[in-house]
């Protein structure tokens, strides 16, 4: 059987909260595949000369977003490969029309105590910077969640090793591309095969 990596005709991009472990997961997924990784972050902070956490400081939000859904598209056009996105990335509705009609679109989904836990280990998240994080969390997980369930597959993680969520994310590729659904866009609304656990 042809490797998974070589059967992909365009990236993988995996959405979600902060804390999802969208990079971690991302390192280890392209490294299984066979493909390069991108951390769009990386990417923004190399291209501006400072952190994405300064930038949004001092542009503002709707500014940020709209650097980051250009450098978004420049990243998706051609080599397939493995991409993180920030946090509020998919969020933005032309972001998220174009990483779903380019890309496989991969939604992490982790508790928030499992986020808040993560998060709370470095001060670098504009939006975490007050005295209830977790509330934040909460929130942000009630607004965004209808637009994270437009990703192709869900991946449900809790406190399982990056590897066991790596597992689940190959298996759901592979059923997503005995589907069919790589060839065209998909309706993204979240297929209750392409939704799979990984181990609490």
């Amino acid at each position: 059987m042809q490797k998974l990596g070589e059967r992909l005709d365009r990236p993988v991009v995996l959405v979600g909260l902060m804390g999802a472990g969208k990079s971690t997961v991302g390192r280890r997924l392209a490294k299984r595949l066979g493909l390069p990784f991108v951390d769009s972050d990386d990417e923004i902070e190399g291209a501006a000369g400072c952190s994405a956490a300064e930038m949004f400081d001092r542009y503002g939000e709707a500014d940020f977003r709209d650097g980051e859904r250009r450098l978004v598209a420049r990243l998706i056009d051609g080599t397939v490969r493995v991409i993180a996105t920030g946090g509020g990335a998919f969020v933005d509705p032309r972001t998220r029309k174009l990483l779903n009609e380019r890309a496989i679109t991969i939604w992490l989904d982790a508790p928030v105590g499992i986020l808040t836990e993560r998060t709370g280990r470095r001060d670098t998240r504009p939006l975490l910077r007050n005295s209830d994080p977790a509330g934040t969390l909460e929130r942000l997980s009630e607004e965004r969640g209808p637009a994270y369930a437009e990703a192709h597959i869900r991946v449900r993680s809790g406190a399982a090793a990056h590897s066991k969520v790596v597992e689940s994310i190959l298996g759901s590729l592979e059923d997503y591309l005995a589907g069919g659904a790589a060839g065209g866009a998909s309706s993204g609304k979240g297929d209750e095969a392409n939704d799979r656990s990984s181990p609490a």
